[in-house]
């Protein structure tokens, strides 16, 4: 348990208690405050409460709970780590963490097998995770070992200076050879499941990627795709967008899909963190998988 008196004003709750609580990501304290365990003067906090000079805050932190979640040797591509953090090459059709209905045979499954001293910020469904990647999609994901570790790397992503690139094989000719795709992004109506487009900040939040064709095929393009905002499905909605959906992509994409794939063709192959530790810079990369790679080579001999 924690008390103190705040020295500065803060227009959200949630934000203020992240700055003070080092070990704690923004989504951790938003989960307290859910969870009605955070006191702003003796009171229940809401998450968009603001916070005053003066103000008593009293948080009452959870011992560690064992994890429900059992490790399971799973093979996993380990393409670095060291005592703060470790990256993960996640294959296509791995879950990140267990839900409903995939309870067993995700990364986190796999991760409590091979890796030892996860971070625990998430909660036991999901010790260690920072950020995630679509089950359908492949590549890196960056994955804290430590409290310290994560509440570093979940401040990267939030302030955008970790940079992750994919590749995306898409439909279609493109007229440019870069371009980049903003407008604003939320769940759909029709479906929820689903992303949708919308025109302004009151429906959605903001969303942009830049684009670089590589290659040019007769009916297909392999792209670059860098992230500048990090919203979900966001490079599959902005391709589907402008009429050139990822090859495979059974839920943004065009009926006469091509069915090479199990799922959607696209691959985190670049990421880039500032080590929480150490302060340096790092990037990593992983090559396309197997099938994707042998996509791609048919496309160029088509």
């Amino acid at each position: 348990m924690k008390t103190w008196v705040a020295e500065t004003d803060a227009p959200r709750a949630d934000a203020y208690l992240a700055a003070c609580l080092p070990s704690f990501s923004r989504t951790a304290c938003v989960r307290l405050i859910e969870e009605g365990k955070v006191l702003v003067n003796g009171k229940p906090c809401g998450k968009k409460q603001a916070i005053r000079a003066g103000d008593t805050l009293r948080v009452e932190e959870d011992a560690p709970r064992p994890l429900d979640v059992m490790p399971e040797d799973i093979p996993i591509s380990i393409v670095y780590q060291d005592a703060d953090i470790a990256v993960i090459n996640k294959p296509q059709g791995m879950v990140v963490h267990p839900a409903h209905g995939s309870e067993n045979g995700t990364l986190v499954n796999a991760l409590l097998h091979h890796v030892k001293d996860l971070s625990g910020i998430n909660g036991v469904m999901r010790p260690g995770i920072v950020h995630r990647l679509d089950k359908n999609t492949s590549g890196l994901i960056v994955i804290a070992k430590n409290d310290a570790a994560h509440a570093s790397l979940a401040k990267q992503f939030q302030e955008r200076t970790c940079e992750k690139i994919y590749y995306a094989l898409a439909e279609g000719v493109f007229r440019e050879t870069s371009f980049t795709v903003e407008n604003y992004l939320a769940r759909s109506k029709s479906d929820r499941k689903k992303i949708a487009v919308y025109p302004s900040s009151d429906a959605g939040k903001f969303a942009s990627t830049s684009f670089a064709v590589l290659e040019q095929y007769k009916h297909a393009a392999l792209l670059s795709c860098r992230l500048n905002t990090g919203r979900t499905h966001q490079i599959r909605v902005h391709l589907a967008h402008i009429g050139h959906p990822c090859l495979c992509d059974r839920e943004y994409g065009f009926k006469k899909t091509r069915t090479d794939l199990p799922g959607q063709a696209l691959h985190a192959y670049s990421l880039s963190v500032t080590h929480p530790t150490t302060g340096e810079r790092m990037t990593f990369t992983a090559p396309m998988p197997p099938a994707m790679e042998n996509l791609r080579k048919k496309l160029q001999n088509d």
